[in-house]
């Protein structure tokens, strides 16, 4: 691995490629903070797919795309004199301390949720009117209602047990599932809301990130539907020529190819 003098001299690096395209390069030239955004998000979901797949190598390479987004930002930032990449550094620098008190303080902490509980209860000395202002509004809703879990949950606002947060979610599907026989659209909406909600928070408590595990599925699905697709193929048809019988065959063999 690089030295510490080997690290700081690569960083160094960049911020001098990125003072040269910004004063070169057309198109960076012409890049704002707001041309950015949805770059830097697309970025991020790389970076998430890369994890998920474990592959460390893509991974090394989002988080250089992820790096570069922040260089560029800072150095924006500096051309209008409101910050630059040492105050971005600086500035979460400070924050890290001030939040482990536990490691910069004398304060004593027995496990994880003591610091996380510490965590939050700073951010509101800090100024914050709500433990939940620091949830993005542009979070995708799924991890979303898990930020709001883990963050209010932080306050002590939880339950207790993870057999009483199973009961609430087959009290929420009892729910829905009275809705559906009375067809109200909209209340079987709200309560299929409060399943998803509650299964999100079921999912805390027994170590599991929804957001992880359904795109494990979506990306399960996506395989043994392909492998339907090119099965179908072989056999000269298109799925939807196939009976379902038919398909349901190829179904079950793609669960044995991809075990």
């Amino acid at each position: 691995m690089n030295s510490r003098a080997q690290q700081l001299k690569s960083i160094d690096r960049l911020l001098t490629i990125m003072d040269e395209l910004r004063e070169k390069c057309p198109w960076d030239q012409k890049q704002t903070l707001q041309s950015l955004r949805h770059l830097t998000i697309e970025e991020t979901y790389e970076l998430g797919d890369a994890i998920l797949d474990n592959d460390l190598e893509e991974v090394k390479k989002e988080l250089g795309d992820l790096l570069l987004h922040i260089v560029f930002y800072a150095k924006i930032g500096s051309e209008s004199k409101n910050f630059d990449i040492a105050d971005v550094a600086n500035s979460i620098s400070e924050k890290l301390i001030s939040r482990h008190p536990h490691i910069y303080g004398d304060v004593e902490v027995k496990d994880e949720e003591e610091v996380k509980q510490n965590w939050e209860k700073l951010k509101l000395k800090e100024g914050k009117n709500s433990v939940l202002e620091g949830v993005p509004r542009s979070l995708p809703a799924l991890v979303k209602a898990n930020r709001i879990q883990d963050k209010v949950a932080g306050v002590g606002f939880d339950w207790e047990e993870p057999q009483q947060v199973w009961e609430k979610v087959q009290e929420e599907l009892a729910e829905l599932n009275e809705e559906i026989k009375k067809g109200n659209t909209d209340a079987i909406e709200s309560e299929f809301g409060d399943v998803l909600f509650s299964l999100i928070n079921y999912a805390r408590f027994i170590k599991v990130n929804p957001e992880n595990a359904l795109e494990r599925t979506n990306k399960k699905f996506i395989k043994r539907f392909q492998f339907l697709e090119n099965a179908a193929k072989k056999e000269g048809k298109e799925l939807s020529d196939m009976s379902l019988a038919e398909m349901n065959k190829h179904w079950e063999k793609s669960k044995e190819f991809f075990k």
